[in-house]
């Protein structure tokens, strides 16, 4: 990625076999300073300006059932918590991915003395895994062993986690881009093959006279599409790294504007699975959302961690399972498509 480089394997073990002198304790052990704390400030404020217009929409301006709101709630609380966890245990993970020899260099600050300052990588491996357990743990306040919804539920888990061991390895193997390309495809197998929705498609007004029906039934066409959807949400975050802040930061809006459209899909609508499928988005945005944040308090300019390729797939994926199961493709692509033209 163009914000950072990586320690070669020379530079890290050392290539010089002449005698070196002798050293002391003292001169031989390297300790690594410790990361900067995190942007509380900034964190603090985003969280307001993102929290008062979805809690007027969820209490006041739509009359929302009493028990989505209350899984909504739940939800938003087990969001909060990992959102402190995560902050937690960046600054202990780090530590371990820099004795690993996990780090590199941001060479936007070359010729700075942050620019020589190693900077743990890999971060988003402890997003990743906190936000399995909350989603996990969820399912113990929400979901009932007979739930329609708890096989989609778990198979989004099973292509996040996926996601996350593939981009891990992506940051230790540095899998060139070719097979990158083809990895989301892979990790979207368990969604796809448990996606039990709808197939098709509403045809615009001006073509059905050309079409000859209304609604087009596209089959295996659909669920092409629905893989491919995967493969350009993962490679979209992926390809913005370069920037401090830029990876996280685009996922914090695009989650927070998902956020905001499920809401005023529940609010506006009056079928009850209609209802569900956007509550089902709210469940894996809400988490993702808040761990997103606490990385980025430590990933906003001057950024004392990178994400690395585990993140920007986890992230990814997430965002493509809750625009498939949620029904809302089509929107959450053109949204997405039009920030990957902005940014």
């Amino acid at each position: 990625m163009a914000a950072r480089k990586r320690a070669s394997a020379t530079s890290a073990t050392g290539t010089d076999t002449r005698p070196s002198p002798p050293q002391t304790q003292e001169s031989t052990t390297q300790i690594d300073p410790p990361i900067a704390p995190p942007k509380k400030g900034l964190m603090l404020k985003l969280c307001i300006f993102f929290s008062i217009p979805y809690f007027y929409l969820l209490y006041q301006h739509y009359n929302i059932d009493q028990d989505l709101k209350r899984s909504i709630l739940i939800n938003a609380a087990l969001s909060v918590a990992g959102f402190f966890i995560t902050q937690r245990m960046i600054p202990v993970a780090s530590r371990y991915v820099l004795k690993r020899g996990l780090f590199g260099f941001d060479i936007n600050k070359k010729g700075t003395p942050r620019g020589t300052v190693k900077v743990p990588e890999s971060l988003g491996i402890v997003v990743g895994i906190v936000f399995l357990v909350l989603a996990i743990l969820f399912q113990y306040f929400n979901f009932t062993a007979d739930s329609n919804w708890l096989v989609e539920y778990n198979a989004a888990l099973a292509s996040i986690c996926f996601m996350i061991l593939l981009g891990f390895v992506d940051d230790v193997l540095d899998v060139p881009w070719r097979v990158k390309l083809v990895l989301p495809s892979i990790a979207a197998l368990p969604l796809l093959m448990a996606y039990a929705g709808h197939t098709t498609i509403i045809i615009p007004k001006p073509l059905v006279s050309y079409v000859g029906q209304e609604v087009l039934d596209l089959g295996w066409v659909y669920k092409l599409y629905m893989g491919l959807l995967a493969v350009f949400c993962t490679n979209s975050i992926n390809i913005h790294a370069g920037l401090n802040g830029l990876e996280v930061g685009q996922t914090v809006v695009i989650a927070s504007a998902i956020l905001i459209h499920n809401l005023m899909q529940i609010g506006a609508s009056s079928d009850p699975e209609y209802k569900q499928a956007h509550a089902f988005s709210i469940y894996l945005v809400q988490p993702l959302l808040a761990t997103s944040l606490a990385l980025l308090s430590y990933n906003c300019y001057p950024s004392s961690v990178f994400v690395g390729d585990t993140y920007t797939y986890f992230a990814g994926m997430t965002m493509a399972v809750v625009g498939i199961l949620g029904h809302y493709r089509c929107v959450f692509l053109t949204v997405s498509f039009a920030w990957f033209l902005v940014t």
